[in-house]
């Protein structure tokens, strides 16, 4: 397993990390996702960590808790051989603090969490969601307090958009607080978006992507094709609408590319979609999910081998969407150096 350092930290994640979501799944998003046991997800972590898997992604809002719980009891007597990955921020119930990161919430959510996790410490905090209503320094200041405490010891983001990371950076920097290090966004072959402002902020500002649903909501799982209904029994059926739309075409062009691509390196199609992301810039883990034994081991073979450069190329091409203003056409010098004369005229 290759490892790389999370962002400007000096803390190393393996290149695939593993997302506990269906771990005590319930609910009608996380009871679609899968309902994990607690001696399944033993075994789940058992592989991981023969495989040097060693970063375990969860949240409270996932399952109500469920998930953090189950996560916890599979670590029991190996709690020093991981790293815990936990969010917070999204409503945990119907109560007016239950909700958001006031400094009331985040502390209560993180002794929470440690409660559950059954730990006395968690490796990566990341606020699940931008809490408008709580001033930027009062939650960095309870990150702070937190950190400070022994409780948690690095803290990232999640669904952030370019101007709350950088604005929550600033005031980070300007009273010596902790910065944020990871940054957990969507990103797959058919949902690029992150790269027309979040991977350019981290690549400058030093957040690692932490990627999550990196095969699109299941859509790149190989069981979609042109032409073809969805199969009976795919997650997408109850899933489809808590993700971003995808048009069919688009969806279609790129796993044709795939299903070429996979034939040539005797892969299978989710193989190559999770290779594609480990390549690209700023990208520090993609956490795959898997309901059982077979799904884990397929992929974690999405490492140990590489594309091709043409490969790549091709996928970037089947994949390509054109980039909304801002960025372009601006952000490219070679069309900005074209408009350039006729600007001035």
């Amino acid at each position: 397993m290759d490892y790389r350092f999370l962002g400007r930290s000096g803390l190393k994640v393996p290149v695939l990390s593993f997302g506990a979501g269906t771990f005590g799944g319930s609910g009608p998003l996380f009871g679609a996702w899968g309902n994990t046991d607690d001696k399944e997800a033993r075994r789940l972590v058992d592989i991981c960590l023969e495989a040097g898997v060693n970063l375990f992604d969860t949240a409270d809002v996932y399952s109500g808790g469920a998930s953090e719980t189950v996560l916890g009891a599979a670590l029991r007597g190996r709690r020093d051989q991981a790293l815990i990955s936990t969010k917070t921020g999204l409503p945990m119930g119907e109560g007016p603090s239950d909700a958001g990161t006031s400094r009331f919430r985040l502390i209560r959510a993180v002794e929470d969490a440690l409660r559950r996790l059954d730990t006395d410490y968690i490796d990566i905090l990341q606020l699940h969601a931008f809490d408008a209503a709580t001033p930027v320094e009062e939650v960095l200041s309870t990150l702070d307090t937190l950190v400070r405490a022994g409780k948690v010891r690095y803290v990232g983001v999640s669904n952030f958009s370019g101007w709350q990371v950088m604005k929550a950076l600033a005031v980070a920097d300007r009273y010596g607080w902790p910065r944020y290090v990871a940054n957990q966004v969507y990103y797959s072959l058919i949902g690029r978006d992150y790269e027309w402002d979040l991977m350019p902020l981290g690549a400058d500002q030093g957040l690692g992507a932490l990627v999550w649903s990196p095969l699109g909501w299941g859509r790149l799982t190989g069981k979609i094709r042109r032409g073809t209904p969805l199969p009976e029994g795919s997650r997408l059926h109850e899933t489809a609408s808590f993700g971003p739309p995808v048009e069919d075409e688009h969806l279609y062009r790129v796993v044709d590319a795939l299903e070429a691509i996979a034939e040539e390196t005797e892969r299978t199609v989710p193989q190559v979609a999770l290779n594609w992301l480990t390549r690209r810039p700023t990208v520090a883990s993609v956490i795959i999910g898997a309901r059982n034994e077979q799904q884990l081991r397929q992929n974690l073979g999405a490492v140990g081998w590489s594309l091709t450069d043409d490969q790549v190329a091709r996928l970037d091409a089947a994949s390509a969407v054109t980039a909304p203003y801002p960025h372009f056409p601006y952000r490219r010098q070679e069309a900005f150096a074209r408009l350039a004369p006729s600007i001035a005229g």
